[in-house]
């Protein structure tokens, strides 16, 4: 789920279909073995060691050699990777990477995979930037998404039920009765985009849009005006810094001094939260990122990963019957309990019902979305005006001055070539 950036990638000329290949049997007992790249902490060493085994004892024909691989640096060596004669034959990629490895046409088209594969059912935020110009390239692995994290204590002594939260009005009602007693009632930082990426989605906006092949920025428009709107009104509910984003100063260390009531963060946080005050152990809840109204929940952004095979790859028959199994229905519902992420299947989510967190994500994946599908939203990235754009407004711009500016330099970003 970690996302990271890297240089674009040269084009090539490589054309292969699934159908086209045979997998080359390369170990001593005659078996095929096929190297996989999984990324450092995606999943335990218990949940690998146990899903290899049992894959192994299915398909004894197919060995798997697992290299762990680092998310520094890991866009330019899978770059490298795909332009080589030598790729591995499964590739973990970041969600919103698949777009930039698939201009390369280094990644192999599994569009005639997704009906077998379950792909109805797939988690938008994963399947839509696994696809690229109308195919499907990555398949969805896991997700992980933004909820409220808050303080049970805090809640019960203000009186507020988390359960009766389900709209932005009950939201910022609340917000302000925790505002008493010394008690902070969100901590918002004033570059939290992410967060603010979903009230955009909420309003019905998007932080970029294609028309004739031509990317855009669209901060500007009257929905995403809204939905900045609101987020400049929750973020003046705390007393969160208007110029730094959610890392500067990590916001679980600021939960953890004890004063405030909710950030927005992956349940993950709240164990960060503990370890720095061991006392809030057990005063920590979930629930999700209320929406518009009640019937729908808030739209987040959708982190995770999805599984690709290199078009190099020799052995891609085993290369796919190793990704349709670890993406299928089996190992999803055990990964999801290893490892508190959503499955990849909105009709899996039941497999997370004991885990408040993991349960409080599934229910704000039904609408998740990802950055725009564009090999060029990495530049965007880089320079970030969206950051900038937010700092501006919190501390007295005018939104649609702001907004105009920001999104010119986000088409500018895109368009860029890099």
């Amino acid at each position: 789920m970690k996302l990271r950036l890297f240089a674009g990638v040269s084009a090539l000329v490589v054309t292969a279909g699934l159908s086209a290949c045979s997998s080359s049997s390369d170990a001593s007992d005659g078996s095929t073995a096929i190297d996989v790249w999984l990324m450092r902490d995606s999943v335990s060493d218990q949940f690998q060691k146990d899903f290899v085994k049992s894959f192994e004892a299915a398909h004894p024909d197919i060995q798997v050699k697992v290299q762990i691989q680092e998310w520094d640096g890991i866009g330019e060596k899978v770059t490298a990777a795909l332009a080589s004669t030598d790729a591995p034959d499964v590739i973990e990629t970041g969600n919103t990477q698949v777009a930039q490895f698939a201009q390369s046409g280094g990644l192999l088209d599994l569009s005639d995979k997704v009906g077998e594969l379950g792909g109805k059912d797939w988690l938008k935020g994963l399947a839509e930037p696994g696809a690229f110009e109308g195919k499907q390239y990555g398949i969805p692995y896991y997700a992980a998404n933004r909820v409220v994290v808050y303080r049970t204590d805090l809640f019960e002594k203000a009186g507020v039920d988390p359960a009766t939260i389900r709209t932005r009005d009950q939201w910022t009602a609340a917000t302000r009765k925790l505002n008493t007693g010394g008690t902070q009632g969100i901590y918002l930082p004033g570059q939290n985009w992410y967060t603010l990426a979903g009230f955009v989605w909420d309003e019905g906006g998007d932080l970029a849009t294609e028309s004739g092949g031509k990317w855009k920025g669209s901060l500007d428009t009257p929905e995403a005006v809204r939905g900045m709107e609101f987020y400049k009104k929750l973020q003046a509910l705390g007393r969160g810094p208007k110029d730094s984003d959610e890392a500067t100063p990590p916001q679980a260390d600021v939960m953890a001094k004890g004063k405030v009531a909710q950030i927005i963060s992956s349940p993950g946080g709240a164990k960060t939260v503990v370890e720095n005050n061991p006392a809030l152990k057990d005063k920590l809840g979930f629930f999700p990122i209320p929406g518009k109204t009640a019937d729908v929940p808030g739209a987040v952004f959708t982190g995770g990963s999805d599984l690709v095979i290199p078009t190099a790859s020799a052995k891609q028959d085993a290369a796919y019957t190793f990704v349709k199994e670890l993406t299928g229905d089996t190992w999803q519902k055990k990964l999801a309990v290893a490892m508190s992420y959503v499955p990849n299947k909105t009709t899996l989510s039941g497999a997370v019902a004991s885990d408040p967190g993991a349960s409080a994500m599934a229910v704000g994946a039904a609408e998740g979305h990802a950055t725009p599908n564009t090999p060029g939203w990495a530049a965007v990235e880089a320079k970030n005006p969206i950051k900038d754009y937010l700092t501006a407004v919190l501390t007295g711009g005018d939104a649609r001055k702001e907004a105009a500016k920001a999104s010119e330099a986000i088409t500018t970003a895109m368009n860029s070539g890099t």
